[in-house]
């Protein structure tokens, strides 16, 4: 299942950056805009992947992962 996420990018100078609204700390800088882009989605990628780790580990054992809908 895909997820859509909102990116906010800008040129600055010589670089573009970019940051992930939804989720606190994925943030990258390119030359380009679709070098940032694909940054920005291997990094969000990462950042969920080890925010759930994390929230499965701080579970222990015996937890239900419940789908969140807003």
């Amino acid at each position: 299942m895909l997820e859509a996420y909102t990116a906010v990018v800008k040129q600055d100078e010589d670089a573009w950056i970019g940051w992930i609204e939804e989720v606190p700390g994925v943030n990258c800088q390119e030359t380009t805009r679709e070098a940032l882009l694909a940054s920005l989605r291997v990094t969000l990628a990462e950042a969920l992947e080890f925010n759930r780790a994390e929230a499965r580990d701080a579970a222990g054992k015996d937890y239900e992962e419940l789908p969140i809908t807003v």
